[in-house]
């Protein structure tokens, strides 16, 4: 990325951003990618990747990425592993809600983030956002997925305003800058926990705008949502076989989504996501071995989100084939996998308007219920990810998986007594929506 890349001023800057994520699991790049309408030259940058990184700042990135994805799956060791996570996660950990006080003391995450920074970890970075700048009418606002490029911004002094996107539905201290107080940064919250808890942490009311979190536009349509409501009605039907749920609240339905269809246009389809580090794959190929039969029959599909590993992309498809179910492959089992980003993401929500229940650990997919889909909750991997199934749960929005094992038991049960459906219209009615066109509207307010 250097200055002559930025010179042409044939696109409109108006409404337009610097996007920043970084790509430490999926999470951050999954918030950013429906923001590439606002991204200035439809780029999206990675603060760990981008083009004349330094190599100090790979350095420190790359440590960080590895250890990551390391502790993630060294998590499924029996004890040992459990242990060594404990340990890491306490330096994550999001403290009790209430009583409500004063919670702006910077933690010890925070202090060494900020001690790698003053010692010039981001300004490369930065300074390129800010000589890029100078070709243009005014600086560009920069709306970051991940605290740290946001705290480098403002650290080394760029020049226009700067965003910080929360992805889950609480955060630890660590979001929040080191004097908050003072701190120029502001928010897009995704939830209205998040919301007080930057305010316990310190940040300024002014500085936080209650948007929800951005979901993809191409899932919701134009802001009546015609996209969405299209594919729930489709949804709800598959969800609701015996009609326990549809017979009960036909108006509520009727009035949220219009008259339904007499069948769906697709059969009933789980997806199983797995997360950046690949952890939890063994579980999409139990709900494969539990669901054979009706998957062979061709009455159930299964997506298996492999994201861009190509370790847990074999994984599946070896798995598959060991199970007998080879010529299901491209038919009633699929594999959503790209090598680059943005084409499994493009990929993945291509699938989910087909998708009946989502099936993942309680990542930031966790928002993904506000378009009407059930989320069957693997286990949390994390304090974050707990925080997240606590909302989903007290939401109504999702459900915590039974024992894989016995599948063809609780699964069954919960499609027959509508529960599945009831979480879908739950998810639909109440969760945030529109988070993407919030944010949308506020940068365009800048211009």
């Amino acid at each position: 990325m250097n200055k002559n890349n930025f010179s042409s001023q044939s696109e409109n800057i108006a409404g337009k951003a610097w996007v920043v994520n970084v790509n430490m699991g999926y999470g951050h790049q999954r918030t950013s990618y429906p923001l590439r309408d606002i991204a200035f030259l439809g780029k999206i940058f990675n603060a760990n990747s981008y083009e004349g990184i330094t190599e100090s700042d790979k350095a420190i990135w790359s440590s960080s990425r590895r250890f990551y994805e390391f502790i993630s799956n060294f998590k499924r060791i029996p004890l040992i592993g459990n242990f060594a996570f404990s340990i890491f996660d306490a330096f994550q950990k999001i403290l009790n809600f209430y009583p409500k006080r004063d919670l702006s003391k910077p933690d010890i995450v925070l202090r060494q983030i900020f001690s790698l920074i003053s010692r010039g970890w981001g300004r490369d970075l930065i300074e390129k956002f800010k000589n890029s700048n100078l070709s243009l009418p005014k600086p560009l606002p920069l709306v970051s997925t991940f605290f740290t490029p946001a705290f480098m911004a403002e650290y080394f002094n760029y020049p226009g305003q700067v965003f910080c996107v929360i992805c889950d539905a609480d955060i630890s201290r660590t979001w929040a800058s080191l004097k908050p107080k003072t701190s120029r940064i502001k928010y897009f919250a995704s939830t209205e926990r998040t919301e007080e808890r930057l305010k316990l942490y310190g940040v300024p009311a002014e500085n936080i705008y209650m948007t929800g979190y951005p979901l993809p536009k191409e899932m919701i349509g134009k802001e009546n949502m015609e996209v969405l409501k299209g594919d729930l009605k489709n949804r709800v039907i598959n969800l609701d076989p015996r009609k326990k749920y549809l017979g009960k609240y036909k108006a509520l339905i009727d009035e949220q989504l219009g008259e339904l269809p007499g069948r769906s246009d697709h059969p009933l389809t789980i997806m199983f996501s797995v997360g950046g580090a690949g952890a939890q794959k063994e579980i999409g190929i139990k709900i494969i071995q539990g669901l054979a039969d009706k998957i062979k029959e061709g009455s159930l599909k299964i997506f298996l989100s492999a994201g861009i590993k190509e370790k847990v992309r074999d994984y599946f498809e070896d798995s598959i084939k060991k199970l007998g179910l080879e010529d299901c492959l491209e038919k009633s089992i699929e594999i959503v996998f790209a090598r680059h980003i943005n084409d499994y993401f493009y990929f993945f929500n291509e699938a989910l308007r087909k998708t009946d229940i989502l099936w993942t650990k309680p990542s930031e997919l966790s928002f993904y219920a506000a378009l009407g889909l059930p989320i069957i909750i693997s286990p949390a991997i994390g304090y974050q990810e707990e925080f997240n199934q606590r909302w989903l749960l007290k939401s109504g929005f999702g459900m915590l998986q039974e024992n894989p094992a016995y599948i063809r038991q609780w699964f069954f049960d919960w499609l027959e007594q509508g529960y599945l459906a009831e979480a879908a219209m739950q998810g639909f009615i109440e969760g945030d929506k529109m988070g993407t066109f919030n944010i949308q509207k506020i940068i365009e307010s800048l211009n």
